[in-house]
């Protein structure tokens, strides 16, 4: 009940707070195990994700956001656990199974932290690790307009933010271990799918010709 009233208060915030728009709402199983991807722009993101996802939502978090009580209660409240910045470890791994395996939906940002400049950066293969070992599905999301939600000033804005929910895809089958290079091809794979969610000068590194081209804006 503490967690759904929750969201309530955080959908009454960010009505008041934003002019928000989901695209895509349907795409996402109502359901069974899910993995949520998306770029990550702004502390914000997070939260955003879980109320717009309608279901219950576990996500990664890293550790640093744990070091208070206040903090670290927000985050459990919210379904995060921490993992090591940069970096999925076993016990984030084996957290992750636990939470597809009870049919939940695993939010994850595969850049594995804010990207500075609103643009697509390499992404960690953590991602595709966990979606190999479940065999979810995943469902790509696009954000854009949180970038600006910095400081305080922001709040007089009402800044537009988009959410764009792609439609659900699996990941090829892998014969036998995987190795740095499938992992990291199935990395790209996935981050491409969240890159055509996004206009193009959000793509960065992950749009068409590979890298940010600012002739385009």
């Amino acid at each position: 009940m503490l967690y759904f009233a929750g969201l309530a208060l955080l959908k009454t915030v960010f009505f008041l707070l934003m002019r928000l728009e989901v695209k895509g709402r349907e795409n996402i199983p109502r359901q069974g195990a899910v993995i949520a991807v998306a770029n990550h722009l702004s502390v914000v993101d997070p939260p955003l994700l879980v109320l717009v996802l309608g279901r219950k939502t576990a996500f990664m978090a890293k550790e640093e956001l744990f070091s208070s009580r206040i903090s670290a209660f927000l985050m459990r409240w919210l379904g995060a656990f921490p993992v090591s910045r940069g970096r999925i470890n076993r016990d984030a791994l084996k957290k992750a199974a636990e939470v597809l395996a009870g049919g939940q939906v695993m939010a994850i940002f595969p850049e594995g932290m804010r990207s500075q400049h609103a643009r697509l950066k390499t992404a960690y293969a953590g991602t595709a690790l966990v979606a190999i070992r479940s065999q979810a599905p995943l469902v790509p999301v696009g954000i854009t307009g949180t970038e600006v939600i910095k400081g305080l000033s922001w709040i007089w804005h009402r800044p537009r933010v988009t959410v764009n929910i792609g439609k659900p895809f699996y990941l090829p089958a892998v014969d036998g271990k995987m190795g740095k290079e499938k992992t990291g091809e199935l990395t790209n794979l996935i981050m491409r799918r969240i890159a055509g969610l996004l206009p193009r000068k959000y793509q960065g590194i992950y749009s068409p010709e590979g890298r940010y081209d600012s002739s385009g804006d």
